[in-house]
């Protein structure tokens, strides 16, 4: 009987270690998000933006390309007109090897 006692305090007590450690690195990993989430942000704030009539007027005079970034699907379904389709893949995959013109006003977006 002392002999299963034992074994039952040993099994609670692996138990709460356990408990205790799925506590631990749920909060850990509560915390990566969020810390990735404000990085995220914080990213987002610095990008410029560009007016619609700013961007077309650079299109129309040979200064800047329109890259949309979404799918191949979402692209074939619709699209700004004179965009082209470079999936947001290969600008974090392949930067160097991306056919656009490195003096032009690159405008990338994605909605």
């Amino acid at each position: 009987m002392k002999r299963t006692s034992s074994l039952f305090f040993i099994i609670g007590g692996l138990l709460l270690v356990v408990a205790a450690w799925s506590v631990f690195a749920s909060a850990q990993k509560d915390t990566a998000v969020t810390q990735a989430e404000d990085s995220l942000e914080a990213a987002e704030a610095q990008v410029p933006r560009i007016k619609v009539e700013d961007a077309k007027a650079a299109v129309d005079a040979g200064q800047a390309v329109i890259v949309d970034v979404r799918s191949v699907e979402a692209y074939q379904a619709e699209h700004a007109r004179g965009a082209i389709n470079l999936p947001l893949a290969l600008f974090e995959n392949d930067l160097a090897n991306l056919p656009l013109e490195k003096d032009q006003w690159i405008i990338t977006y994605c909605t």
